[in-house]
């Protein structure tokens, strides 16, 4: 008999392994709720051990370039990791390249929630507030809350639904790869060019 996977037992997993929410919820889901076989799960994806290395050095890396749509659309990525091994690697190539395809379909303007101007924020709380208008307080802070978080996850590479799996963010499929590779990485910056914008 499977457990009910709760927010709270989610939660709990995600304290104990650093991973994001949806790869410990999909772990606790395939483990029946078990905790113990979740933890299993996430560190044979490489999950776990990825925030442990956020604060590493990045140093080396690449740069990668996406042309698409017979030469309408480009895109240029600085991604970087901590040694030029792991940077010569094909899983961290393959990695940079989907990112540039990333950014291609899904024009991102910022690559993480820190870049986000304090206008654009204001912009987006005054818009949230305005349509939740009539509501009680709280429920207008929750609105504007949740009204945020859509914006980053349209704005922000990190936060968006992974172009070719829409079930992970780009920051959860960074993270498998930082699990897999053993190393931090870290997408410095990018810039998109579309003809005619």
């Amino acid at each position: 008999m499977s457990t009910q996977i709760t927010a709270k037992l989610v939660s709990e997993l995600r304290q104990k392994t650093g991973a994001g929410l949806m790869d410990c919820k999909k772990a606790l889901t395939e483990s029946g709720g078990e905790m113990e076989q979740a933890e299993t799960i996430l560190r044979k994806k490489g999950i776990a051990s990825a925030d442990k290395k956020a604060g590493r050095s990045t140093q080396e890396g690449l740069i990668e370039t996406y042309i698409h749509l017979g030469g309408k659309v480009g895109v240029m990525i600085e991604i970087n990791c901590e040694t030029d091994f792991v940077a010569k690697t094909d899983d961290f190539k393959t990695l940079a390249k989907d990112i540039c395809l990333h950014i291609a379909a899904s024009s991102p303007r910022f690559v993480r929630r820190d870049e986000v101007d304090e206008a654009s924020l204001q912009g987006e709380r005054e818009i949230a507030a305005a349509q939740a208008e009539g509501k009680p307080a709280h429920a207008i802070e929750k609105i504007v809350e949740g009204k945020l978080e859509k914006y980053y996850a349209s704005v922000c590479l990190l936060d968006q639904p992974f172009v070719k799996n829409p079930d992970q963010t780009v920051n959860e499929v960074i993270k498998e790869k930082v699990g897999k590779l053993g190393e931090n990485i870290v997408v410095s910056r990018f810039a998109r060019f579309q003809v005619g914008e």
